[in-house]
């Protein structure tokens, strides 16, 4: 079991959102669903992810863009192994660049999404939530970007793949048994609209055809490498239904941290 602290932070934030508003109001009810009395805390793995172990920081709900970046250099240390509930996707970009200057290891990243939000700009912001990949490639915050379940590239984000060297697994293309094996500790960045709407309707932009809980978790199963750092972003509770999207959430939410426990 690792001794490290796994920090918990919520960024409501959306104001980088391009179609709708609404992934602002999702930390506190992913929260209350992985802690609600429905469910037991413990994850497939046999790890019990329980408060003791973790160090939630709350939400904050920032004024301006770059207070993710200062608010998240505030709450790590370099030891630390960090979660954020977002917030649209934009957030992942301060996230990671305020985490990349604090660890003192390399570390991949693993991009679950329908989109690659890879753009250069998008409407004229090269901060929306169609571009976070674009700017953690541009700075080099990681070695290695691998993206899994995208099913909206343009001939734009082609070309940002390749510019980037971005190892980038189509929907069309997927297949578990083929994905490319990490040997460095991991950073996972999971958009909800990764998930076909059947299994997640609550996103704002939902892309069908794409991929079902099952596979999402034998991915983060097959890892063999330390997670050191991950986020959930994109849940709209606007569009939800029943609240299926926020219980599927939080089941993520489990089972990453379990392994961040566990590695």
């Amino acid at each position: 079991m690792s001794h490290q602290k796994i920090i918990v932070q919520g960024i409501c934030y959306d104001e980088k959102s391009s179609y709708q508003k609404g992934p602002a109001k999702a930390p506190s009810l992913i929260r209350e669903r992985l802690w609600s009395d429905a469910y037991n805390h413990y994850a497939e793995n046999g790890v019990e992810v329980a408060p003791v172990v973790i160090d939630d920081r709350g939400d904050m709900t920032p004024s301006a863009y770059w207070d993710i970046y200062e608010h998240t250099k505030k709450v790590i240390g370099s030891a630390d192994r960090l979660f954020s509930l977002g917030g649209d996707h934009s957030v992942t970009y301060p996230i990671i660049k305020a985490f990349a200057e604090q660890q003192e290891q390399d570390f991949d990243i693993l991009h679950i999404d329908a989109h690659g939000d890879l753009y250069d700009d998008y409407e004229g912001d090269k901060h929306s939530h169609a571009c976070p990949f674009a700017r953690i490639m541009e700075d080099r915050l990681t070695k290695r970007l691998v993206q899994v379940g995208i099913r909206t590239l343009n001939p734009h984000q082609r070309e940002q793949v390749l510019k980037y060297n971005v190892q980038c697994i189509e929907m069309r293309d997927f297949d578990l048994s083929r994905l490319p094996a990490f040997s460095k500790p991991l950073y996972i960045s999971l958009d909800m609209d990764a998930f076909d709407p059947a299994y997640a309707p609550g996103v704002s932009h939902q892309e069908s055809g794409g991929l079902t809980p099952r596979e999402v978790l034998a991915l983060i199963r097959s890892l063999q490498v330390p997670v050191i750092g991950a986020d959930i972003v994109e849940y709209n509770p606007d569009n939800d239904l029943g609240g299926i999207t926020s219980a599927l959430a939080a089941k993520m939410m489990k089972e990453i941290l379990s392994i961040m426990c566990s590695s």
